[in-house]
């Protein structure tokens, strides 16, 4: 269940009233608790106890020691299988919160209130639930689908342009593997701004959840919505170690160019579609300089990825506008020769 919040939160009141939970958790990090949560308390409307729960902001602090943390808060609280869980935030929110509450006592229903961009267009939908360990991406997670999401775009205006470029990262994606004419109308803005892309916003959600809807468990084609995941993970995991993190959207802009380059070197698209791709997606995301990481190490890291078999690199690549192919085999020799073309662009 996918529903857009007018001023007064109603809908998400109405919902509240018919599942009449024992007890309510709100998930909140600094950011959301001083720009988004005085938007939605006056509004909440319910007879239910609730508790407001702050964890720190950023990928790094998504790991299984806030895990743990949580589950401890959820305990002395008297968690029970008729609380609720409602994740106020971004990705690292909704990551967090619906992995600890799709686990204790082997799960309670939990609702995402997306806040930022990113979230509202892919890590709020889909039911896929994680922590980093070991400065691996969402290594550790379940499956587990809200019981609704609820989207408020005017979050969007408490977003840095930085953020907000970020989830514009996932839209353009979305166009790329599934929807050319989304792509197009994406690629051709003028400029990022909250205005410009809220009337498109719903047909990202929509791709995500057309997709996730006929494949749940990542068994084929969901694996789509993994392109420009593969190396850009890599590369975000080698920030997020060296204390130095970049933005998930950055990383799978720089993924995305990367990959698009390896369809070209598969032969799955022609030079020039690989060159214009790349262009578009290098005219709203900067440069990352990634020179100081060794293509092996970039690789090494690959082969953790949650989508490879028997020791195998999988890709998924574009083979036109709007369509990708999953379960792609690279020679190890075009992954170096795909690393080397990106350090060429700055």
């Amino acid at each position: 269940m996918i529903q857009e919040l007018d001023q007064d939160f109603g809908a998400l009141n109405q919902y509240i009233a018919q599942l009449r939970p024992s007890k309510i958790f709100i998930l909140v990090d600094e950011n959301t608790h001083g720009y988004c949560l005085p938007m939605l308390l006056p509004n909440l409307e319910t007879d239910a106890p609730f508790e407001i729960i702050e964890i720190e902001a950023g990928e790094e602090n998504k790991n299984i020691g806030t895990a743990t943390q949580l589950w401890e808060i959820f305990s002395e609280m008297e968690a029970d299988r008729k609380s609720l869980l409602i994740n106020l935030g971004g990705g690292v929110v909704t990551d967090m919160g619906g992995f600890v509450a799709s686990t204790y006592k082997r799960g309670f229903k939990f609702i995402n209130i997306p806040t930022t961009l990113l979230a509202m267009c892919d890590a709020s939908i889909g039911g896929k639930t994680g922590i980093d360990h070991q400065f691996l991406k969402n290594i550790i997670g379940t499956f587990a689908l809200p019981e609704g999401i609820f989207l408020f775009p005017k979050f969007l205006e408490t977003l840095k342009f930085e953020e907000l470029r970020s989830g514009f990262a996932e839209m353009l994606k979305h166009g790329l593997i599934a929807d050319a004419d989304h792509w197009v109308a994406l690629s051709s803005l003028n400029k990022i701004s909250p205005e410009l892309l809220a009337p498109l916003i719903s047909r990202s959600m929509a791709i995500k959840n057309e997709v996730v809807t006929k494949d749940f468990k990542e068994e084929n084609v969901r694996k789509i919505l993994n392109f420009g995941h593969t190396i850009g993970h890599a590369v975000e995991s080698l920030f997020l170690q060296k204390g130095n993190l970049i933005l998930h959207g950055e990383a799978v802009a720089l993924g995305m160019i990367c990959e698009t380059h390896l369809a070209f070197l598969a032969r799955l698209i022609d030079v020039e579609h690989s060159s214009t791709v790349i262009s578009k997606i290098q005219r709203f995301f900067p440069y990352i300089d990634i020179a100081e990481f060794k293509n092996e190490d970039i690789i090494n890291l690959m082969f953790n990825d949650k989508k490879n078999l028997d020791g195998n690199i999988n890709f998924s690549l574009i083979n036109g506008l709007g369509t990708c192919l999953y379960d792609q085999k690279l020679h190890p020799e075009q992954i170096h020769l795909t690393l080397d073309f990106y350090k060429t662009l700055n």
